[in-house]
């Protein structure tokens, strides 16, 4: 009898996977490879933080050594004063843990909240890593399909709810279909979840650049909210902080109480330096964020200025948000073999939507993910050139 271990439950990573394709391929000045397959900055942090990192790595010798398993309590302190801002919540500094990234928070939220054998609801297409620390946990992801717009339905989702069901997932803005979902809609999460005893996670990553003013949801006015929400964030994103990692959770004291003992095992306490980063520039770069924030809704724009080009040749454009578009291409075959030939025919690497669908489900056979935070307006409709150039055989209706 064969023995798998935790890891082997699952499937490669799949940004690793994608990487490969570009092995032995060769891009010139005139050609160069278009990169929409990672959802990451790839530039630096703005050289003022750079220079308080640098700073702090100098002069600032605690900054080497273990800190608190939950985080600095001064950046602490600020995500709860700030989430009480933004959300017009009232959230405290106890009920805010800091973490090696958003991956490291759901990873631990997880771990606090089920065990072998239990089952979380994950709306479809789906954040691979979610799926991939599940299987790793031995905890079922029933896939929640969602509709032509990608949103998901409570309806549907009460549906799968049994006994062993200890959570809900919501990513929004959504990692990888772009969609904002609605207020409306995760308010009526929350009271699903409420109503059935289970926790919902809302994993805002790609709050900062979400498109609507205000505060996107009220989960935090709920009464006794830390009962049922958990809200995973990360500065990563916003801050251009990636390899730092540095994430949020912000949930009851209970739930942390918990958590404490998964991260000290795994990391003992998040990144000092990163920590101390995170705080500054939430304390200063507001105005240089809300820079990115316009620049990344730009380029969300030049996606849907494009895309009457792609439409012509068969693509539809099915979400738009955040980092990513989530797009039905138009061609026989499985995205899965057509991604590969996308790299070597058109110099773009870019996701297929297999890798954000249950195996075996045959709509990531028509999707691909564009990732489109680091490319310009002007790369957007080079990209689209590209795609709409493909002469390859279309699938039959």
């Amino acid at each position: 009898m064969s023995h798998l271990s935790r890891t082997q439950t699952t499937f490669s990573p799949p940004v690793m996977e994608a990487r490969r394709w570009l092995d032995g391929v060769q891009f010139t000045q005139d050609r160069p490879l278009i990169n929409v397959s990672q959802a990451a900055p790839v530039d630096p942090p703005p050289e003022a933080l750079r220079q308080v990192i640098a700073e702090a790595a100098l002069h600032t010798p605690e900054a080497h050594l273990y800190g608190p398993v939950l985080g600095r309590p001064d950046l602490r302190a600020e995500v709860a004063s700030q989430w009480r801002g933004a959300y017009g919540a009232d959230v405290l500094p106890d009920q805010v843990a800091i973490t090696s990234g958003c991956n490291q928070a759901f990873s631990a939220a997880i771990t606090a909240l089920c065990s072998e054998g239990d089952e979380v609801i994950l709306p479809t297409p789906w954040y691979f890593n979610h799926k991939m620390w599940l299987d790793m946990a031995g905890v079922g992801a029933v896939p929640l399909p969602t509709d032509a717009a990608l949103l998901p339905d409570p309806d549907e989702a009460k549906a799968l709810i049994t006994d062993r069901t200890r959570a809900i997932v919501l990513v929004t803005p959504n990692n990888p279909g772009g969609v904002e979902y609605p207020a409306d809609l995760v308010m009526a999460f929350i009271k699903l979840a409420q109503e059935h005893g289970i926790a919902l996670i809302v994993d805002e990553t790609y709050r900062d650049f979400d498109a609507r003013t205000g505060a996107p949801h009220a989960l935090f006015q709920e009464p006794d909210w830390d009962q049922t929400l958990i809200q995973l964030y990360s500065f990563s994103k916003a801050y251009r902080l990636t390899g730092h990692r540095v994430g949020a959770m912000v949930a009851s004291t209970t739930l942390l109480a918990e958590v404490e003992k998964f991260l000290d095992t795994v990391t003992i306490c998040p990144n000092q330096l990163g920590q101390i980063a995170a705080l500054w520039g939430m304390q200063n770069l507001s105005q240089w964020l809300a820079g990115e924030r316009d620049e990344i809704l730009d380029r969300r724009a030049a996606i849907e200025d494009n895309m009457p080009k792609l439409a012509e040749a068969g693509w539809t454009l099915m979400g738009c948000g955040a980092y990513f578009a989530y797009m039905q291409h138009p061609f026989e075959g499985s995205s899965k073999d057509l991604a590969p030939k996308l790299v070597q025919e058109a110099g773009v690497l870019a996701l297929p939507g297999t890798m954000f669908q249950p195996e075996g489900n045959p709509d990531g056979v028509r999707q691909f993910r564009i990732a489109f935070a680091n490319v310009n307006r002007t790369e957007v409709g080079l990209l689209f050139d590209r795609l709409a150039a493909l002469r390859w055989p279309i699938a039959q209706a």
